[in-house]
């Protein structure tokens, strides 16, 4: 039996940002995937404008991605703590609900 590997170091890494790296604004973001990537389509939708533009297009492999969302989740915990709950806007209904939604099913103790 072999003794335990202890983990690998920890890799360090310099992070640099151009000088002339402009941020982007997105305010939706489509995600879409294939069989070996996800790919995130952030967009800006303007009012009064029909078009929704896509800014920016990230493809990532299905682990990253999962990085990401985990990362992303810890992130906004955090800003919850100092910054207090993020309200969403209410989710407009979905086509079953806007179709259907009106009916309810026949309860069988009901049709006495």
């Amino acid at each position: 039996m072999q003794p335990p590997q202890p983990p690998p170091p920890q890799r360090k890494l310099n992070l640099e940002l151009p000088a002339n790296l402009n941020a982007t604004y997105a305010n939706a973001v489509i995600v879409s995937q294939t069989h070996s990537e996800i790919i995130l389509d952030f967009i800006q939708i303007m009012p009064n404008d029909p078009r929704a533009r896509v800014q920016s297009r990230i493809a990532m492999t299905p682990a990253n991605a999962k990085m990401f969302l985990k990362a992303l989740s810890q992130n906004l915990e955090r800003f919850e703590q100092v910054h207090g709950e993020i309200s969403l806007p209410p989710q407009p209904p979905s086509l079953a609900d806007q179709l259907f939604g009106g009916f309810k099913a026949d309860d069988p103790k009901d049709s006495t």
